[in-house]
């Protein structure tokens, strides 16, 4: 009956040692889904605040600065080339001060957030985006 005991005892380290790597790969993978998760997040209030500034002010680099300031939190920071804004339904390269009936201004931010462990590649490109009608 002792010797049966030990034999398990072996089968169970095998079994353990079979595991460990799933597991270790489970919660990287975890971890580094939260992260993007929160990157994600933030990319797109930071794009909505951005958005929003360049409907009502129309001032495209107010509405870089705003965006660089609500996605402080990120590194590496957002660089005024990762921010895309374009008027939708206008002729003009800003908002319309009069009349702008169906125009609208959508800021695109396009981040290359860099993994936490490496263990899946070196980055992942996210994006954020912001939708409004000019003048509010």
């Amino acid at each position: 009956m002792g010797r049966r005991r030990s034999d398990e005892r072996g089968a169970t380290a095998v079994e353990f040692a079979f595991i460990v790597p799933l597991l270790l790969v489970l919660l990287i993978g975890i971890a580094e889904f939260g992260h993007a998760f929160q990157v994600q997040g933030t990319l797109s209030a930071a794009a909505r605040e951005g958005v929003r500034a360049m409907a009502l002010r129309n001032d495209p680099a107010d509405a870089r600065a705003v965006v660089r300031t609500a996605a402080a939190s990120l590194r590496p920071a957002v660089t005024d080339a990762q921010i895309r804004i374009e008027v939708v339904g206008g002729t003009a390269a800003t908002c319309p001060t009069t009349g702008a009936g169906d125009t609208a201004v959508r800021l695109t931010i396009t981040y290359p957030k860099p993994y936490l462990t490496g263990f899946f590649g070196s980055e992942i490109q996210l994006t954020g985006t912001g939708v409004m009608r000019c003048n509010g």
